[in-house]
């Protein structure tokens, strides 16, 4: 019997917010993924790097700041950093608490390019905040340098566009890995952004939107499930109201309504409802999980969670 095949989404809640923090976390994580594994489904692992991405954006630019002979760290770059530093802390977690169930299976995390359009419409019209509050003097500085910033509380802040993911470059490392029955981890924060010119690949000023990038890849990888872990059980609508709804059971058609309605939050629960009305559709008998992860295996069981298919 084969195994079923689940990309799993893990949301900012899995890694806390400081490094300490994200070492605890990902301890409740391992846990969650390695109840699937114990389960027999064959697992790959995509996370958030929201908060890392901008720390080390802040980081870098800061250091650079302060030593002359360093330049500032491209936002590729510091996708790049987030992916192995995020990597490590869950890629050990993960073998440990594997190993502690008595079960030997190979963890590795792959560092990750997502190909995206130069002409995407996104990069006219930016919307991810990185790095720390600015100074006017330096947002200034920052538009002088072509770059875009937005007035925020306190200051201002740089924006990224948010470009599309296309092509996955790393995928059949990726497939080969979780066809050997590996527990693979790829694509995190959505991948790095990258433009090819000829036969290079050019980094992107940009941040991938991680759940359609969680998305492309579950659908490359011809993935029966996408299971988005997030800080609560189950996606509701009109939350905190008298017609609050939970929602259990969805069809993509109704999904779609949904979406049309704005029921949705543009930041946190919008891109999941749209990455995961966009995978099911995508082929025949495919379901996407929207659940906490301390319910992961449950919401596979179709025993929590929001269910489209």
């Amino acid at each position: 019997m084969n195994k079923r095949r689940v990309v799993v989404g893990l949301g900012r809640v899995a890694f806390g917010s400081t490094l300490p923090q994200q070492k605890e976390a990902v301890q409740r994580a391992a846990r969650a993924i390695a109840d699937l594994v114990e389960a027999r489904y064959q697992v790959v692992v995509t996370h958030s790097n929201g908060l890392q991405i901008g720390m080390i954006h802040a980081a870098m630019n800061e250091f650079s700041k302060n030593n002359q002979e360093f330049t500032a760290a491209p936002v590729a770059v510091c996708g790049a950093l987030s992916q192995g530093y995020i990597g490590y802390d869950l890629q050990n977690a993960l073998r440990t608490e594997l190993l502690d169930r008595g079960i030997y299976k190979p963890v590795c995390t792959i560092i990750t390019q997502v190909r995206v359009d130069p002409f995407d419409k996104a990069f006219n019209h930016p919307t991810k905040e990185i790095g720390r509050i600015l100074t006017k003097e330096e947002a200034d500085a920052e538009v002088e340098k072509g770059n875009y910033v937005t007035e925020v509380d306190g200051g201002y802040r740089r924006i990224v566009a948010a470009p599309q993911p296309i092509d996955i470059y790393e995928i059949d490392s990726i497939r080969t890995l979780a066809d050997a029955d590996q527990v693979v981890i790829a694509c995190g924060g959505g991948g790095i952004p990258v433009m090819q010119q000829g036969t290079r690949l050019r980094g992107a000023s940009a941040i991938i939107e991680k759940d359609l990038g969680a998305a492309r890849l579950a659908q490359m990888l011809d993935a029966d499930d996408l299971l988005f872990l997030t800080g609560t059980e189950q996606m509701t609508v009109k939350p905190g109201t008298s017609q609050e709804q939970k929602l259990g059971k969805l069809t993509t058609v109704k999904a779609e309504e949904l979406i049309e309605e704005g029921y949705f939050d543009a930041i946190s629960t919008l891109p999941k409802m749209q990455a995961a009305v966009e995978f099911v559709s995508s082929g025949k008998d495919r379901r996407a999980i929207i659940t906490s992860l301390d319910k992961a295996l449950a919401g596979l069981k179709e025993k929590a969670g929001t269910i489209i298919s």
